[in-house]
């Protein structure tokens, strides 16, 4: 592509690279130089302009970009019409934005002049929400390296769409908890279940001893596709009462603490192959937590594992939540 100042006669058949106000008129960016427009800036008195002229082996800005998202299209999501050589990715359902980072990489390694912006991995999504764009930076890339960008691009986004699970609820109890502290509890996840279309069908409220909550997830469990344990007490060790509640059902802790603050005391396990999840106490709140970054995932069924955990350290410090002492000194959230 050549680049640079033209006189308007010159300029026919090429693009105004900046507007040009001139006379009283104005002549905006990305114009195609026509002979009657390259007239009316000589009479305006405009003796050069800066332009953009496409030479063979270029392709537009607006035909690049197309061709990019298109190639980084997956399942649940649309493009639309590419304009001033860019093209946005939305969401055609709700769910989770898988992304494959290191493709995202690759396509934005390819030529300066194709870039390629996501939401982050695993954000949850609204059907109609802007997801990705790609911009072509110049007025034309290089076949070349539309080709090369679109060939990385491939596979790299899609939408894993949420799934109605039915969701069971444990909760437990000390001596001076308040049943108003519970309710408000359950009602804050049922809020947080409803995006997905998934709801609790199973509720048990018992004592903070792992033998009772042993005996509570037991009971539950076969009607249920996830369950879900809000402590009186945070996790504090594997041999706290969720995790020995959850070994005494039969089942077992994936992962005690997550590198995500609000939510460090997480616990992910597995029951009769359906995942457990033991809440921080951030969770009770509804600002988003560690806790929301694992639960839509499940809800998503997309994989979460002990490793993928641990992998959330960086981007894991979140704001802080009105419910947090602060200083975090004898913080009993997580």
């Amino acid at each position: 592509m050549k680049f640079g100042p033209a006189s308007p006669r010159d300029a026919v058949g090429a693009r105004l690279a900046h507007s040009v106000a001139a006379g009283g008129a104005r002549w905006r960016k990305g114009l195609d130089v026509t002979a009657e427009i390259a007239a009316a800036l000589e009479a305006a008195g405009v003796s050069e302009a800066i332009v953009a002229r496409l030479e063979p082996g270029d392709v537009g800005e607006d035909e690049a970009a197309r061709r990019v998202a298109e190639a980084a299209l997956g399942d649940g999501l649309r493009g639309e019409d590419p304009f001033t050589g860019r093209c946005n990715l939305f969401a055609t359902r709700a769910g989770v934005l898988v992304v494959d980072e290191t493709g995202v990489d690759a396509v934005n390694a390819v030529d300066e002049a194709v870039t390629f912006a996501t939401l982050p991995a695993f954000a949850a999504v609204r059907e109609g929400e802007m997801v990705a764009t790609v911009k072509i930076i110049p007025f034309a890339a290089h076949e070349a390296a539309v080709a090369a960008a679109s060939d990385k691009a491939r596979g790299t986004l899609r939408v894993a769409p949420f799934r109605a699970l039915k969701v069971g609820l444990v909760a437990t109890l000390t001596d001076g908890f308040k049943p108003s502290v519970a309710a408000k509890t359950a009602r804050v996840f049922a809020e947080r279940l409803a995006p997905a279309g998934a709801r609790v069908v199973a509720e048990r409220r018992t004592r903070h001893e792992e033998g009772a909550v042993a005996q509570a997830l037991a009971e539950i469990a076969s009607d249920c596709d996830l369950l879900v344990i809000f402590g009186a007490s945070a996790i504090a060790d594997r041999r706290d009462v969720l995790p020995s509640g959850l070994r005494q059902a039969g089942g077992e802790g994936l992962r005690i603490g997550m590198p995500v603050d609000p939510g460090n005391l997480l616990m992910l396990g597995r029951l009769d192959g359906k995942p457990v999840l033991g809440a921080p106490g951030c969770a009770r709140s509804p600002a988003e937590n560690g806790f929301d970054w694992v639960l839509r995932r499940i809800l998503a069924d997309v994989p979460v594992t002990a490793d993928d955990i641990r992998r959330m350290g960086v981007g894991g410090l979140l704001m802080e939540i009105v419910t947090r002492p602060q200083p975090r000194e004898g913080d009993e959230h997580g």
